[in-house]
């Protein structure tokens, strides 16, 4: 959720259980700001806080040119000092799924310890030695994950320009009633990946300069979102229950809309067997 709406957006989303006391949000207001002007970013964004054992990571996110590309994590443990995370890639995924197991234990320099693969050869199999890798780094894949496979924003909030840049649509509006009460109207705020799979005859109802990006709708298992209208229907909320914690808000008829996550960072992979 932008920085400079972060108590109201807070307050929409407080349904979620977890929420930041007044010392966390006045450091945020403050800290924020600095972050934007440090690091030259164009938006800086609350991402969440995801809780440890010892610690809670505090997770900020600053945005670039592009707002799909040009980004950069933060994390910090007192609202006020923030690290640079490292840029997760598909190798950090790997390890990470091979080695890190339970609850964050809120120390970025404790070691995971990758369990070692087994390749088979022509003749004879191959070991690979065992990694370790430091919940730091941890940290970075799962906040990568989070954010690819549960982002969401709604249709028309972005547009893309004719140079191929993703920015902020100043003309967006806000969905109507109508269009909040239904999936089809948000997307994944992420790189597109069922888009160029949709047959011929449904690319052709689509605006390019908006549609540009995969509708919750396509997501499978079908039923992992949960959409709900609060606040007597003035407000849209959408729940992940694949990240249990990320929750999505919009109000209809303005441009106002954000997301945020509060959560102890694990999958839930058991979500096929409760639908």
């Amino acid at each position: 959720m932008d920085s400079n709406t972060l108590y109201y957006s807070l307050d929409l989303v407080s349904g979620i259980g977890y929420t930041l006391n007044g010392e966390q949000r006045a450091a945020l207001q403050t800290s924020l700001l600095l972050l934007k002007k440090n690091y030259k970013f164009t938006r800086v964004m609350f991402w969440g806080k995801i809780l440890g054992i010892k610690d809670d990571y505090f997770i900020a996110q600053g945005k670039g040119d592009d707002e799909l590309k040009d980004k950069k994590f933060l994390y910090s443990f007192n609202c006020m000092e923030w690290h640079l995370l490292p840029p997760a890639d598909d190798r950090m995924v790997g390890e990470v799924s091979r080695a890190a197991k339970g609850r964050f234990t809120g120390d970025p320099s404790y070691e995971y310890t990758a369990s070692p693969l087994q390749r088979e050869g022509d003749e004879a199999s191959e070991e690979v030695v065992a990694t370790k890798l430091t919940e730091e780094r941890r940290l970075a894949v799962t906040v990568h994950l989070i954010d690819e496979e549960a982002s969401v924003v709604p249709r028309g909030a972005f547009n893309r320009t004719h140079l191929g840049l993703m920015q902020t649509n100043r003309c967006f509006e806000g969905l109507s009633h109508a269009e909040a009460g239904k999936l089809e109207h948000f997307l994944h705020f992420a790189k597109p990946k069922k888009l160029k799979k949709k047959f011929i005859q449904e690319l052709a109802d689509l605006d390019p300069s908006i549609d540009f990006l995969d509708s919750l709708n396509d997501d499978i298992p079908n039923g992992q979102w949960s959409l709900q209208l609060e606040n007597a229907g003035r407000v849209c909320v959408i729940r992940s229950l694949l990240w249990l914690g990320m929750t999505f808000y919009h109000v209809p008829m303005t441009p106002q809309h954000g997301y945020v996550y509060m959560g102890d960072g694990c999958k839930n992979l058991d979500l096929p067997f409760m639908l």
